[in-house]
Order: C-alpha cells, then sequence, then structure tokens
C-alpha cells in the first residue's frame, strides 16, 4: 500500500494488492477471498489430528503422551499422525475477520490479512514436508507423485499381507515329527561337514607348510640363479678380455709375421753394406776408398772406408764358419788391421795416414795385400772353380776382359791404378755377397765389439 498526498491537501488512500509466490517454482500467486478470513473452529480443525470429528479431535489434543504410548502399545499396526498445537500467539487471539477497505483503517486490515495468510502456510507447512503456498500446476505435479507413492505403498501392503496369509496357513499344517527328524539330519550332517572342515583345514595348513617351503626353495633358487648370472657376467667379461688379448697377440703375431717376411727378404749385408761406386771411386757405405791427384780424399775417409770393408770380409767369413789362414782380421774401425798367425808381433795396419808421395810405410801395403789374400780364401771357399769378376794375382787386380792389372800397393804406383785396384777389390767383395746371399748359408750376427 503507498500514500500520496493531493493538490488540496487531503491524504488519499490507495490499496495494493500484496501476492505471495510458490515454493516450488516461485511464480507469483493470487490468493482466494475465502482467505481473507480464519475463525476458530477452522483453525482448531487445521491443528487438530486427522480424525472425523472435531469433538475427537478436541478429545485426542487433551491425551497425554503416557496414554498415546500405551495406545500405540496396544495396537502397534495402527498409524496415527499427531499435529503439534498451533502457536500461542493464534490461541491467545480471536476470530479472525477480514474487511474491505473502510477508509483510514485499510492498511490495519491489510496488515491483518497478511497474517492471517502467513499463520495458514505456517500450519500447512508444519503438517507437512512440503512447503506452501503452492500454485495450481505445483500442487498437481505433488497429487500425482504422492499418488505414486501411495499406489506403491498400497501394493506392498498387499504382498505383505498376502505373505501373511500363507505363512500362517503354512505354520498350522507343520510336522513336528519330521522337522525333529529333518533337524537330526542337519545335525549329522553339520558333525560331518565340521570334520571335512577340519579334515580340509589339516590339509590346508600342510599344502601352506608345503607352499612355504616351496617359497624357500624359490628364494635360494632365485639367490642361486643371481649368483650364477653373476658368475656367467664375470666369465663372460674375462673370455671378452681374453679374446681381446687374443687378438691383440694375434695382430701383434701377424705384424711380427710380416716383418719377418720383409725382413727375410731383405739382404742385411747390403742393407748394412751398401757398396757402390761415386765416379772413379769405389765407396762402401758412402765412404770413398782411393784418392785422385784432382780429388784429394781426406786420410780419414780412407780409413773409415776400410774398417767397413775390413768388417765386412771379417762377418761374411763368419756368416760361412771360415778361418783365414796366414792372417786373423781384426776390424776395429778406422783403425782395423791384420795380424799375422806366424808372427804374432806382426800387425799389418788397414789405415794410412801422411800425403801419398811422401808414404813410405811397407806394413800398409803388406796389409793390404794380406786383406787380398783374405777376399782370394773366401771366394774359393763359396765359389768354388768360379772366377771372380777380377782376378787376383798376389798384390794385384787383373781385368778380365783387358788384361791389366792393377797393383793395389801404394810404393811405386800411381794414386789412378791404386784407386782403381781398390775399386776392384770391392767388386769382388760386394761379388762374394751377393754369392752368399744368394746360396742361403746360415746367418752369423756381425761381431758385437766391431765398430762399423
Amino acid at each position: 500500500m503507498a500514500s500520496r498526498v493531493d493538490t488540496s491537501g487531503k491524504l488519499a488512500v490507495a490499496t495494493t494488492h500484496v501476492s505471495f509466490v510458490c515454493q516450488k517454482c516461485r511464480q507469483p500467486l493470487k490468493l482466494d477471498h475465502s482467505f481473507n478470513t480464519l475463525g476458530q473452529p477452522l483453525l482448531v480443525e487445521l491443528t487438530g489430528p486427522l480424525t472425523s470429528n472435531v469433538e475427537d479431535a478436541r478429545e485426542t489434543l487433551s491425551f497425554s503422551k503416557k496414554s498415546d504410548m500405551a495406545e500405540y502399545e496396544e495396537d502397534p499396526k495402527s498409524v496415527k499422525l499427531t499435529v503439534p498445537p498451533a502457536r500461542n500467539e493464534m490461541e491467545v487471539s480471536c476470530d479472525f475477520t477480514l474487511l474491505g477497505e473502510t477508509g483510514p483503517g485499510s492498511m490495519e486490515n491489510l496488515s491483518h490479512r497478511l497474517k492471517v495468510s502467513s499463520v495458514l502456510f505456517d500450519i500447512m507447512s508444519g503438517q507437512s514436508e512440503v512447503d506452501h503456498p503452492l500454485c495450481e500446476e505445483c500442487t498437481d505435479t505433488l497429487l500425482d507423485r504422492l499418488d505414486q507413492q501411495l499406489k506403491l505403498t498400497e501394493d506392498e501392503c498387499r504382498d505383505y499381507r498376502d505373505f501373511l496369509e500363507k505363512l500362517l496357513s503354512v505354520e498350522n499344517k507343520v510336522d513336528e515329527g519330521a522337522l525333529d527328524q529333518e533337524l537330526t539330519q542337519l545335525r549329522k550332517e553339520e558333525s560331518e561337514l565340521l570334520q571335512q572342515l577340519a579334515s580340509m583345514e589339516r590339509e590346508q595348513k600342510r599344502m601352506e607348510d608345503l607352499i612355504q617351503q616351496e617359497k624357500d626353495e624359490a628364494s635360494k633358487l632365485d639367490q642361486e640363479e643371481q649368483k650364477y648370472y653373476r658368475d656367467y657376467a664375470e666369465q663372460k667379461r674375462q673370455r671378452l678380455e681374453l679374446e681381446d688379448e687374443r687378438t691383440s697377440v694375434e695382430n701383434q703375431m701377424q705384424y711380427c709375421t710380416g716383418q719377418l717376411n720383409r725382413l727375410k727378404q731383405v739382404n742385411v749385408f747390403n742393407t748394412t753394406f751398401h757398396i757402390w761406386h761415386s765416379g772413379h771411386f769405389g765407396t762402401i757405405n758412402n765412404f770413398r776408398l782411393g784418392r785422385l791427384p784432382n780429388i784429394p780424399v781426406e786420410w780419414s775417409e780412407i780409413n773409415a772406408a776400410w774398417g767397413q770393408t775390413a768388417l765386412l770380409l771379417y762377418s761374411l767369413a763368419r756368416k760361412v764358419g771360415l778361418t783365414f789362414q796366414r792372417y786373423r782380421l781384426v776390424p776395429y774401425g778406422s783403425h782395423s788391421y791384420l795380424e799375422s798367425l806366424t808372427d804374432k808381433s806382426k800387425e799389418l795396419p788397414l789405415y794410412g795416414s801422411g800425403g801419398f808421395r811422401f808414404l813410405w810405410d811397407t806394413k800398409f801395403d803388406m796389409g793390404m795385400v794380406a786383406f787380398l789374400d783374405c777376399l782370394d780364401q773366401l771366394w774359393k771357399k763359396i765359389g768354388g772353380n768360379m772366377n771372380m769378376p777380377y782376378l787376383i794375382i798376389k798384390d794385384k787386380l787383373q781385368d778380365r776382359e783387358t788384361h791389366n792389372a792393377y797393383s793395389i800397393k801404394i810404393q811405386f804406383n800411381s794414386e789412378e791404378q791404386w784407386t782403381k785396384a781398390l775399386k776392384f777389390a770391392l767388386t769382388n767383395l760386394k761379388w762374394c755377397l751377393s754369392w752368399i746371399q744368394a746360396q742361403g748359408a746360415k746367418q752369423i750376427p756381425v761381431d758385437a765389439g766391431s765398430e762399423v
């Protein structure tokens, strides 16, 4: 209700309709005019129990809780609904009557009408599980659902009733003797089943012991299996290491075999003692043997060449197992010499010093002649009846093609002829070396004490 004031200064009163909403769908409701009045008899009827008349309801309200419990104990099948009394404010109120607008008192009538409607809806909500008010559609839906529940409840009651009747009919036909006999039989079966159960429990215990033993055995087998795999892995590791070692040894052996084969094909003497020529000079290991007027070779180089030549002749003689007659060859580097076997104190040097024209020491000439003698002995040992390229006649070497002979002595000789005789001697020595290698005689190592 709202109030407004007009221009004349008089109070104008307007009536505003207040509506409730549905507690289910929240739609606004328009109440019927019959809800405007609520009398005391209607209030008692609404708040009382669901009985046939008002007097029974009043008597029911006067009963105490003790009488109600006794009544329930007497007839447990009966179902009664006890509704609590209305609120105190409604008990002390008088009859409620809502009138129309009567001028200034219409505001009080509206408040009274709303209060009556609220009390009415509270009473309805308190007597059921449904909150009021409800609209017509929600009410229809609620009634349909209640009808379905009622139908289900009636069907269950009918089933219970039929079952009860059947049970009562069966109880009247029970044969106690047959039941005793059946009970005896069941007890006997129970005893047998208990014995079987005990036997099965013993068997179960035995099987559990066996299972435990098998588990222990399986655990031991697992440990042994793990140990086996560890041993297997260790053996496999050792095998792989041995295979790697064997492969390494095979590779080393293959390499060594290849090196040995290569070394077998190598002429050790040709590699160690390289005899060649350089112009008019014969060379051994790049040391020139001889002198020319226009090429004055140092005596240190000549002596080194004689030392290499003496070492080669000595090594070849040892290889074929030859012992020289009349002389013993002593390779001693740049101071090599020959020792006379007839006169132990006589040494024949294979080295010289000073100028060519002023060298009057005959021992050097005798030493070179003795070297030719030893070379001739070596060839006769290995060559037999074959001839060397240059024939050795005492102190001379003769060319078989030109029949020219060149003395190896220095005295009463020219540098050219002496140098050519030395070149012929180196050529014969190389023939001996090649012949020994071709024959495949047993190799004798070079004397470790000799100086190359």
